[in-house]
């Protein structure tokens, strides 16, 4: 009795899961993943690629210990801004008044502080209560009686710098206590044995890598759970060492100077909670809905009404926020703070990865977008480029970021 044997020929892999384990194999499907991911990882590329560029081009000046801890301090108020600004984008809206309520915000603490002597620590909650006031107002009339966000922001504008302008009586205010001065300009302090480096700036360092990968396996597993695309583990593991080596670069450069600054601290706090807050909290993903489409957003039961209120509140407080960091770093409120921080902000987040239509953006994308912004004017002060060209350079690559989003959506849609 003969049995018959059909040979079966294995049916091939769908594209992205083959089982090719030859190198060219495994270089494939991390190319075919970078592709499919170049909105995540596109401006992380460009940020590494400025770095090195410029790095050369100034003779290694930009990765000095003096000037990194020195970027940090000129650019920590623009990601402040930028974080906020991210989700009110996300949600579909803009914000023009952010610049003028943090040159107003700055007045008033020096109005607090320096003619009036309250304690400092009072004078930056009363600051940030006006941040938050001012945000609700604007956040109330978009939200409520349903005023473009262009409109009232600018009208906004106007007012914070013209109520900036009464309140230092065109005058520079200072000096501010130095408590309030060490939010701009102070370092974390010694701690542990005398060595060469910062001691407790190293000790964060290794627990920003570590919280980074156990978030980022986290996060793709529950990606997996909910049947998600995740990229290939190649690139994952790739990203993974790229970002830790980024880490570990700013940590040792840093801990060679005096410490991390105490606004990098602030900072950091404010990316890990918005960071939660957007992937894993309601309130996050309702301003994604409103923002990627607000008729199915209303249909699902999304409150878009208080969501936007608390989107422009938000954004009051953290421009606050930004105001009183600039005024202590620079010790002195000036009725001319805060010029064009708005579009520094804008600029920040597009380039970081938000899309003109809203529901589309992240928090390290924000930080990403004010970190090329940041080393652009950084680099280019380094190497003497004139005023005029540093605003066609930072304008091209807005240009670019935009036009980089438009063609990845046409892409994606054909």
């Amino acid at each position: 009795m003969s049995t018959d044997v059909t040979a079966r020929t294995p049916a091939p892999a769908p594209p992205g899961k083959s089982g090719d384990a030859t190198p060219g194999g495994l270089l494939r499907l991390m190319l075919d993943g970078l592709r499919n991911n170049m909105r995540q990882y596109g401006m992380l590329i460009a940020l590494g690629l400025i770095v090195v560029l410029f790095s050369v081009w100034t003779d290694g000046d930009l990765l000095l210990p003096r000037n990194v801890s020195n970027l940090v301090l000129q650019n920590s108020h623009i990601l402040i801004l930028a974080i906020g600004m991210m989700l009110v984008i996300i949600a579909g809206h803009i914000d023009l008044s952010v610049g003028s309520l943090t040159a107003f915000t700055g007045a008033f603490a020096a109005v607090l502080t320096v003619q009036h002597g309250v304690a400092w620590p009072v004078a930056l909650v009363l600051c940030l209560l006006v941040g938050a006031v001012a945000g609700a107002v604007q956040g109330f009339m978009i939200a409520y009686f349903g005023i473009p966000s262009f409109i009232v922001t600018l009208a906004g504008m106007l007012i914070f710098r013209g109520l900036t302008e009464i309140f230092l009586e065109g005058q520079t205010l200072g000096p501010f206590p130095g408590g309030l001065q060490k939010m701009g300009n102070g370092f974390l302090p010694e701690a542990g044995p005398h060595t060469n480096y910062h001691n407790l700036t190293l000790l964060l360092g290794i627990v920003l890598i570590v919280f980074t990968v156990l978030q980022e396996f986290r996060d793709r597993r529950r990606q997996q759970e909910f049947s998600l695309e995740v990229p290939p583990r190649g690139l994952f593991l790739l990203k993974l060492v790229a970002i830790s080596a980024a880490i570990l670069v700013v940590t040792m450069l840093l801990a060679s100077y005096k410490g991390a600054p105490i606004v990098l601290i602030v900072l950091g706090a404010l990316v890990v909670g918005y960071g939660y807050v957007m992937r894993n909290a309601v309130f996050g993903r309702h301003i994604y809905a409103i923002g990627g489409n607000l008729p199915a957003a209303k249909l699902s039961g999304v409150k878009d009404k208080k969501v936007t209120f608390y989107v422009f509140l938000n954004m009051g407080v953290l421009a606050a926020l930004a105001g009183l960091v600039v005024a202590a770093r620079l010790n002195a409120a000036s009725p001319k703070a805060g010029l064009n921080f708005e579009l520094e902000a804008i600029a920040s987040s597009f380039i970081g990865g938000a899309s003109m239509s809203g529901g589309v953006g992240t928090v390290l994308g924000a930080i990403i977008g004010g970190l090329v912004l940041g080393v652009l004017n950084n680099g280019m002060n380094l190497l003497s480029v004139g005023t005029d060209w540093q605003q066609v350079i930072k304008g091209l690559a807005l240009l670019v970021a935009v036009g980089f989003d438009v063609w990845n959506k046409r892409k994606s849609g054909s």
